[in-house]
């Protein structure tokens, strides 16, 4: 199994920045891939971005292209995503998730076997 935890959320002005952490714990970190993924009050839940086992294939989501980076740092076994140029409607809990590393990457959260617990980002008008 692996263990993920995210970290980072919190309360942001809209231009602002958040960088939020998914540290994860158990199985080889580096055999997966990792997503990040965000769920809105009475919104379906989707993906951000997404990271490949060696950080050097990754996917972003229109919403993300341009003002969020997705990176990875496989000795501290932990992903981080940039976030800049924060909206309004950026306001979700945010997810990381864990599957076995594959290309192409997962796009799709039934895809992922493991998630965390998730942390709210609130982006204030």
């Amino acid at each position: 199994q692996v263990q993920l935890a995210e970290s980072g959320g919190g309360l942001v002005q809209a231009g602002g920045s958040l960088r939020l952490s998914c540290a994860t714990s158990g199985r080889t970190f580096s055999n997966y891939d990792i997503g990040w993924f965000r769920q809105a009050p009475g919104k379906e839940r989707e993906l951000v971005a997404v990271i490949g086992w060696s950080g050097g294939n990754t996917y972003y989501a229109d919403s993300a292209k341009g003002r969020f980076t997705i990176s990875r740092d496989n000795i501290k076994n932990t992903v981080y995503l940039q976030m800049n140029s924060l909206k309004p409607e950026d306001t979700a809990v945010y997810y990381c998730a864990g599957g076995i590393r594959r290309v192409p990457l997962r796009r799709i959260s039934g895809d992922y076997s493991y998630w965390g617990q998730g942390t709210q980002v609130t982006v204030s008008s």
